[in-house]
């Protein structure tokens, strides 16, 4: 969580800077003061002791950075090359990554391209800030909630009966918990839509289904598969709140706009650690491939050497595909033999079963 007292203060506006300044202070150690115009606190900040404060990403005026520097300060420039800002206090929301009618004009498509393309160190510096940042925006917002996590595949189609299972249970359990998934399409975009809709009728959530049905697939325009999400979220702007943890490591997968709260990361492992790390309610596993097998197995060894009060559910949904397509249960019952976690998980057949397991869990 972000510190707002204590050792290590953020100091994120400048309507903060001038209450914290306001109160005397004779030292700026152990403060950050992220992307702030400075230009006319020239005075107050030479006659302050900076040792052992950050300024990250902040406007000076001509010579000041090098007086704080050399008075102790560490002052990281605003990386001019760079297409984000490494050093933003929040998570993103769906219109600050599709911010332009159409894709290829949006800071999700350029910072994905950038991404791709720019490798000099400053890059690997602006991506290794920015993702520290949303790791310690992420943790604030989680803080009080109970998450459960959904992981599925991303190819599953706006059509297929499967998306309508997994948007059903985030109907189910996005009146009572925090849904998360990884923010992209398919299985994820689903379990999104039905927390966004939790507070509204299951006929409203299946006509949004119909009217994203319209366009399955993200390819072969992402465009025409963002329309009708956008559609629904004009209708119904008062979703309820879930979180998507995105990465541009996969940015030709592109996010969905169902989370009202996105936390996109450049590094891909660092978003999947934390995606099972913030889960305390459980994690959810619908029929996926490669990557959702990948998250079983990560999420098994998080709790094959848990203590006992910190082991969560894990419910696998489709016994024939989890024990005949891939036989995931199989080992994954056998590691969890004799150890604390072997009563956490489950196998079932259906999303209502996975939703009164996490339920039961989280009260």
């Amino acid at each position: 969580m972000r510190d707002t007292r204590g050792r290590v203060v953020e100091v994120d506006s400048l309507e903060d800077l001038d209450r914290r300044l306001a109160a005397g202070p004779t030292s700026l150690a152990g403060w950050r003061l992220n992307s702030l115009d400075l230009t006319a606190y020239t005075e107050e900040l030479i006659g302050l002791d900076v040792a052992g404060a950050t300024f990250l990403g902040c406007t000076l005026p001509p010579g000041l950075a090098a007086s704080l520097d050399a008075r102790g300060a560490l002052v990281l420039p605003t990386l001019r090359s760079v297409s984000l800002n490494s050093y933003r206090t929040s998570l993103y929301a769906p219109e600050d990554l599709y911010d332009a009618p159409t894709y290829l004009k949006t800071h999700d498509a350029h910072a994905y391209a950038w991404s791709r393309h720019a490798v000099d160190r400053d890059a690997m510096l602006a991506r290794t800030l920015h993702d520290h940042a949303i790791d310690d925006a992420l943790a604030e917002w989680v803080s009080g909630r109970q998450l459960v996590g959904v992981m599925g595949g991303h190819a599953l189609r706006r059509d297929d009966p499967a998306y309508a299972d997994a948007a059903r249970f985030g109907h189910l359990v996005g009146g009572r918990l925090t849904v998360a998934t990884g923010g992209g399409p398919g299985a994820m975009e689903a379990a999104n839509l039905g927390a966004y809709l939790s507070g509204r009728r299951a006929k409203s959530l299946a006509a949004a289904i119909r009217r994203l049905a319209r366009v399955p697939a993200f390819r072969p325009s992402i465009d025409d598969w963002l329309a009708p999400a956008r559609g629904v979220r004009e209708k119904y702007p008062d979703g309820a709140d879930s979180l998507g943890i995105p990465t541009w490591h996969y940015g030709h997968e592109p996010t969905n706009v169902f989370p009202t709260t996105i936390a996109k990361f450049f590094r891909n492992a660092l978003r999947e650690a934390l995606l099972v790390q913030i889960c305390g309610a459980g994690i959810v596993f619908l029929p996926g491939s490669g990557g959702t097998v990948q998250e079983v197995f990560q999420d098994a060894s998080e709790n094959y050497y848990a203590d006992e009060s910190s082991l969560a559910p894990m419910v696998l949904v489709g016994a024939t595909y989890w024990t005949q397509t891939l036989p995931v249960w199989p080992l994954l019952q056998s590691l969890a033999h004799g150890r604390p976690m072997e009563k956490h998980v489950h196998l079932v057949d259906s999303v209502e079963e996975a939703a009164a397991i996490v339920g039961e869990a989280a009260r």
